[in-house]
């Protein structure tokens, strides 16, 4: 499954019972026609340079997941077969053309029993309409997906980029803030590449360690965000300021990332404010800070603190919440206050533990991850890995139940 459960993937019930959105306005025979024209464009640079490269890489794997539920009692078992290309072309050294594919088959009992799957997990919430359902049945659905498609210039200090991509404004691991344009999920960890969006970026150079950046999205629902950003670097930390819109609200925040004697120390603030009832409304703060430090022999520290100024104090909703609430930097969690662990460590060169947990300490639920990652040769991985939820009724993540999974993957 590649979906978020505000995080992993059971957030399918929110989207199944949610309102339906407005449809993307240009049709897949449209996406067809502006994917010609950029093959036309691409080919016609290609033919004038004698340095034109192609590369490409991708992967193949199966994850079988279970599902024990905690009020029901019933288990679901399910698995998902997905293929990934990703492809670069350079027609010469200022331009490079990026084109991400997924290929994907949902099956078992999620596909199911989950009213309105298939329609969901094939719906595009960019601009452009770039994923397409094949065909479905009782218990599977195939789909294919287009999460990166787009043309990148470089020239001396400018950068210009221009169609589906990966716009990272966070530089925390887990909780952003600051990434207003395409937050993801740290439950959702079997989509590693994140979702893209339809923007236009623009980034100049003002010295080494100093940059102007701005984006312009542009969504399904044909709202915009759009923002400007200045880093700079002082004390030998990297800093950044912002300011823009994030659909609805007016948005302005900052971060950074620096050493604090041998650990790395980082946060994130952002301010959201009701752009049409600015006056009239009470702006959202959310900030995180993190931190991480790696020993000699091996073992991996990672901790993160998060605060919500517009989130709870008494218990957060669990699978309720996810009826009402979306993910993006201003809904990071419902509560007020979240906690993060992780611990990592290289049991051998072929094989790496890891468990992460998330504590909400007002209605003291939380969540346990551990995973066990298995090299079995050079581009063959084996991952074992389960998510279990502990709290009471109502609580954030009381509801939820345990996951298991397994998947194997092969990377070409």
């Amino acid at each position: 499954m590649n979906v978020e459960l505000n995080g992993g993937w059971m957030k399918i019930y929110k989207r199944a019972f949610a309102r339906k959105r407005m449809k993307a306005y240009l049709t897949v025979k449209t996406y067809r026609y502006f994917f010609a024209g950029l093959i036309f464009f691409v080919s016609a640079f290609s033919s004038v340079s004698a340095q034109s490269v192609f590369e490409y890489k991708g992967y193949l794997q199966n994850m079988q997941s279970v599902w024990a539920q905690k009020h029901s009692g019933e288990t679901w078992i399910s698995g998902g077969i997905t293929n990934r290309f990703d492809f670069a072309l350079y027609p010469n050294d200022n331009f490079t053309v990026n084109l991400g594919l997924r290929n994907l088959l949902d099956y078992g009992n999620i596909v199911r029993l989950t009213p309105g799957y298939s329609d969901f997990v094939s719906r595009d919430d960019g601009w452009i309409d770039l994923t397409k359902k094949w065909s479905d049945g009782n218990s599977y659905v195939f789909y294919s997906s287009i999460d990166r498609l787009n043309i990148f210039y470089s020239s001396d200090n400018v950068e210009l980029q221009a169609g589906r991509q990966r716009i990272n404004w966070g530089v925390n691991l887990v909780w952003t803030p600051n990434d207003i344009f395409n937050s993801s999920s740290y439950l959702n960890f079997d989509y590693v590449e994140k979702p893209g969006s339809d923007a236009l970026r623009a980034q100049y150079y003002l010295g080494i360690s100093s940059s102007l950046q701005f984006v312009y999205k542009l969504d399904a629902e044909k709202k915009v965000s759009a923002a400007a950003m200045f880093k700079f670097n002082e004390w030998d930390y990297d800093f950044q300021l912002f300011a823009g819109q994030m659909k609805d609200d007016i948005v302005f925040g900052g971060g950074w990332s620096g050493n604090l004697y041998d650990a790395n120390f980082s946060g994130e603030i952002t301010y959201f404010r009701d752009k049409d009832n600015f006056s009239d409304s009470v702006g959202v703060l959310v900030s995180s800070l993190g931190g991480t430090y790696s020993f000699e022999n091996g073992f991996y520290l990672h901790g993160e603190f998060l605060f919500n100024s517009g989130g709870t104090t008494g218990k957060a909703g669990g699978i309720l919440n996810l009826f009402t609430q979306p993910y993006d930097a201003k809904n990071l969690s419902p509560a007020k206050y979240s906690l993060f662990g992780e611990l990592s460590y290289p049991v051998t060169p072929l094989i790496r533990a890891d468990v992460s947990a998330i504590f909400n300490p007002s209605d003291k639920s939380f969540y346990v991850g551990p995973f066990v990652d298995i090299s079995l040769s050079q581009s063959v991985y084996l991952l074992l890995a389960g998510q279990f939820f502990s709290g009471s009724e109502g609580t954030e993540w009381g509801d939820f139940g345990e996951f298991y999974f397994l998947r194997v993957k092969w990377s070409f």
